[in-house]
């Protein structure tokens, strides 16, 4: 089973079906109706590498009109099992939610972090000894998360700088591992950001054996983050479990965070819960909501 493949992660990366627009622009009728511009920028680091600086990937959709922007900060994922480098090299975006966003004036930033993506330097958040995958075990989970803490440390100190940015209305999200760093480093910043979008959030698998104590701590160490979370989580997960995913977010409810926490079905309820994400029908209400009530 998929679930079993997957020993120390936090969900396979969304595979999304290929569109006939170029990015920032959505199929619509006969033709293709640009939504936002699409750039591709880089983020500079305070690390170095063998005498090299690093510097991070960064896709910006920018939504048509003058700015500032409320603004997006969206974090990918995981790899599935971090067995396969040839995936650490994929960028991460999401059409769907970056027109979720820009349709409603938002920009949308995807920031892709050390060793993802085009971004320089080494992926390191939380594998074996042996780099032959992710780990289960909680040292090496937690020491990956606090890496992926530093890189979102950086990529927010560079966002509040942009002056295409408003920098009073802005909301941080992310998908399965970008999820629960979202959660997370809200709590850092919690005067900065006023909302919170979670996508099937959790660092790693349930499979793992301490998988509860990685994420739910994780969660509920995180409750002083904005007053608008949302957590989005589809049956039929093959990583987690609506049980798990519902306890991980009454424990961030009872450390005094506050939240709402949606379940969906998919169209299909055999396809898998963790995608969700792909499926815009299912949770664009919810999010709207969420940018009526954090932005506007």
């Amino acid at each position: 089973m998929l679930a079993a493949a997957c020993i120390g992660c936090g969900g396979a990366p969304p595979v999304v079906a290929p569109s006939p627009c170029d990015p920032g622009s959505a199929y619509e009728g006969s033709e293709c109706r640009v939504f936002a511009t699409h750039s591709v920028e880089r983020v500079p680091t305070p690390w170095t590498e063998n005498g090299r600086p690093l510097t991070l990937e960064l896709v910006v959709y920018r939504p048509l009109g003058v700015g500032p922007f409320p603004t997006l900060v969206f974090h990918h994922g995981s790899t599935g099992n971090g067995d396969d480098p040839a995936l650490f090299r994929q960028t991460f975006t999401s059409e769907t939610v970056a027109q979720a966003f820009a349709d409603q004036g938002c920009m949308v930033l995807f920031p892709q972090r050390r060793g993802r993506g085009a971004s320089d330097g080494v992926y390191d958040e939380g594998f074996e000894a042996d780099r032959s995958r992710y780990s289960c075990r909680p040292a090496l989970a937690l020491a990956g998360l606090a890496r992926a803490l530093d890189d979102a440390e950086v990529v927010h100190q560079h966002v509040i700088s942009r002056p295409d940015v408003d920098g009073a209305r802005l909301l941080v999200g992310g998908v399965s591992r970008g999820g629960i760093l979202a959660v997370a480093f809200a709590a850092r910043h919690a005067g900065a950001y006023r909302g919170v979008l979670n996508f099937v959030g959790g660092w790693i698998g349930e499979v793992c054996a301490d998988a509860v104590a990685v994420n739910r701590e994780t969660f509920a160490a995180a409750w002083a983050g904005p007053r608008a979370s949302l957590w989005l989580y589809g049956e039929n997960d093959p990583f987690y479990s609506v049980g798990h995913s519902r306890a991980n977010f009454d424990a961030f409810i009872a450390a005094g965070g506050a939240g709402d926490f949606h379940l969906y079905r998919r169209s299909d309820p055999t396809r898998s819960g963790h995608l969700i994400m792909n499926e815009p029908s299912l949770w664009q209400p919810d999010v709207l909501r969420l940018i009526s009530d954090a932005v506007r």
